[in-house]
């Protein structure tokens, strides 16, 4: 196997952790993804959940997909949605939006499980300034099929000659993979940068071991046969390289030192709007 395996960085937020796959120094991005992050796989007690105050966003959109749980999600435009497993919440934060992320009250009856996958990606530099979006896609509106023990879902993006829905500013390659024990699958060589992450499960590529809960960063031009030696959750990224250098400050992503500074006191000044009914926000970091 020619590859680079990635191990995450790993944050507890208190019984909740995430992994952090990118950016680090062997890939500062994948195709247009800068952040991938993993989420859980946790189990909340009754009466706690998840919650994510409202923060700030520019230059980027943010996509989220689950296979277990249920995420409330708020924004500024007015948005408020609940993404439950196989469905695809893609915002464009452009030249700014805000937004918080929060267990739905009912989820917190009884103790329940989460289990997904936020990325971001870098729109192109003519592209940053768009007026910010944000979409919710039902898992049955994507691309889905079943082949030889794999299922595949596009979630961004085109792979395998079909196309996701979702509204991408680039080429993208985002799609969730789950295969039964012995099930294997050559990944599509379409794009040009690739990655792999493996949420649960053993696997291994061509023949060799991969750990679960790293990211395998894929040679251009080759294909890769994947196997799952038990149940096995995956998901690819990539697409299109980014057009130019990206500078990333807490939650802004920009090709400008300067826009992310005009970002940071748009958000001390309140100047990104706010959430009806959710009137808590994170601080602007002092670092």
């Amino acid at each position: 196997m020619t590859a680079t395996v990635i191990e995450p960085r790993v944050h507890d937020l208190g019984g909740f952790q995430v992994r952090r796959a990118v950016p680090t120094v062997q890939a500062r991005s994948v195709g247009p993804f800068v952040f991938v992050d993993h989420m859980g796989p946790a189990e909340f007690d009754a009466g706690h959940g998840i919650d994510v105050r409202p923060h700030p966003h520019i230059g980027l959109a943010t996509v989220t997909f689950l296979w277990e749980g249920a995420i409330g999600h708020r924004d500024t435009l007015g948005s408020d949605t609940i993404i439950r497993p196989g469905d695809v919440n893609w915002m464009t934060a452009g030249r700014g939006i805000a937004h918080s992320e929060r267990s739905p009250q009912a989820e917190r009856v009884d103790h329940a499980p989460l289990h997904g996958m936020q990325t971001w990606v870098a729109l192109p530099k003519s592209d940053e300034e768009v007026a910010p979006e944000f979409y919710h896609h039902a898992a049955a509106t994507l691309p889905h099929w079943d082949q030889h023990g794999a299922r595949l879902r596009v979630i961004a993006g085109r792979a395998w000659g079909r196309e996701s829905p979702v509204r991408v500013y680039s080429d993208t390659f985002n799609v969730a993979l789950d295969l039964a024990p012995e099930a294997e699958l050559a990944i599509d060589d379409s794009a040009v940068e690739r990655a792999l992450y493996i949420l649960d499960g053993q696997a291994q590529l061509d023949g060799s071991d991969v750990p679960m809960r790293h990211l395998i960063v894929l040679e251009r031009g080759t294909r890769p046969v994947l196997r799952a030696k038990t149940p096995l959750k995956a998901m690819l990224v990539g697409g299109e390289p980014l057009d130019g250098p990206r500078h990333l400050w807490w939650n802004f992503v920009s090709s400008s030192t300067e826009r992310i500074e005009q970002a940071k006191q748009d958000w001390r000044e309140g100047r990104f709007g706010h959430i009806a009914g959710d009137p808590e926000f994170i601080p602007l970091p002092e670092r």
